[in-house]
């Protein structure tokens, strides 16, 4: 005959669960997530205890990492940028997810940092991530609260946030594209005309769906109206319309009847981001190896300007947040900007100067035999 289990606790599926009233306090009702009868009564008995201490001693309960960004997940589950989240916190929970709140701060995350440096990620990336959790902090202080109304953190520590180069924005040639297009996979390689011909930033591409197509019959031609709702978000939280030119009309075209949804896929599948292992590999054969998805963006604003565009005109294509209305466009206003697109069409001889972040130094000879230092700024073109 099986030993008896703790009263509270019972069975649902293969789950433990506690269902019990503790005096003083209420109902406890949660789950173990465990299904062996030990770890759940080891469970009960410390929610009990840290119950006790809470209502009877005012002691703070502990909570680990790992549990507040469960909370976190459950809480923010209509966030758009969700997914971004949970990818930062599989970086982050083998450094710290067992600590507790309390014990978080800039000397307990030397490890994390250290080992995202080692993976050879950008200081950019590590604080993305370190914003992820000095937000998780945030709430454990000023929002979350324990049954007896205490926060769950007494007060968030200061992260500092990794200090590392600025990257300048690199737009590319015309022999620089074509290098790199030819290394890209076919499905990238039509993300990122795309958008070397629209100037729309990374997840506009990536997100495009079918149904903010507008068509404009009196300009024989169609828009991309990109919303800013439950569906998706622009960048400023604004409308935003994407004009095609005829090269970016092209790709729309070629892939019409491919998905139901989206624009750009994959095997089926929308991708998550172009910056990927296949993309990487790519800009290492085409020889830049330093090479972002967001200078395809860049490079469309380079060449506008480079084709004579006026700055608001610019604003508008680039999808700039300004005082105008940039949501409301009369026809002839499309087509203006349809002609400004067209312009990045052509394919100017355009020197592209770009000033290294470095000097180099030369020797050369004097009158009286001597030698000089000289200081020349490098110039790559």
């Amino acid at each position: 005959m099986g030993r008896k289990k703790t009263p509270g606790l019972q069975k649902r599926g293969r789950i433990w669960w506690i269902d019990k009233k503790i005096k003083g306090y209420g109902r406890l009702a949660e789950s173990c997530s465990t299904d062996n009868l030990e770890e759940a009564e080891r469970y009960l008995a410390h929610r009990i205890n840290e119950i006790r201490q809470a209502t009877v001693y005012g002691i703070r309960p502990t909570r680990t990492f790992e549990e507040a960004t469960v909370k976190y997940l459950n809480d923010y589950q209509h966030k758009k940028s969700l997914e971004r989240d949970v990818y930062a916190f599989q970086r982050i929970m083998p450094h710290i997810g067992d600590l507790t709140l309390d014990r978080i701060h800039n000397d307990t995350l030397a490890q994390y940092r250290q080992a995202r440096r080692a993976d050879g990620v950008t200081a950019g990336t590590i604080n993305k991530e370190l914003s992820c959790i000095r937000r998780i902090l945030n709430l454990a202080a000023r929002v979350w609260r324990h049954d007896n109304g205490m926060s769950w953190l007494d007060s968030p520590p200061l992260i500092e946030m990794e200090q590392g180069p600025a990257r300048k924005p690199y737009p590319l040639s015309w022999e620089e594209q074509d290098r790199l297009f030819r290394e890209l996979p076919g499905h990238l390689q039509r993300m990122a005309l795309y958008k070397v011909n629209t100037g729309c930033r990374e997840q506009e591409v990536c997100q495009l769906r079918w149904n903010w197509e507008v068509k404009l019959p009196e300009l024989e031609t169609s828009v991309f109206v990109l919303p800013s709702n439950d569906q998706f978000q622009t960048k400023n939280s604004q409308e935003r319309i994407v004009v095609l030119n005829s090269i970016a009309m092209r790709v729309v075209d070629e892939r019409r009847g491919k998905h139901p949804e989206f624009v750009f896929t994959y095997k089926g599948h929308y991708l998550f981001n172009m910056l990927n292992s296949a993309w990487q590999r790519a800009r290492v054969r085409a020889k830049l190896p330093g090479f972002r998805v967001h200078d395809l963006r860049h490079t469309f604003g380079h060449r506008l300007r480079a084709a004579g565009v006026g700055f608001e005109d610019r604003q508008d294509l680039l999808g700039h947040k300004s005082e105008r209305i940039t949501t409301h466009y009369s026809a002839p206003d499309i087509a203006r900007l349809i002609e400004a697109a067209e312009k990045v069409c052509e394919r100017r001889a355009n020197t592209v100067l770009r000033v290294a972040a470095h000097t180099i130094l030369t020797r050369s000879g004097t009158q009286n035999g001597s030698s000089r230092v000289d200081h020349k700024q490098v110039i790559e073109v």
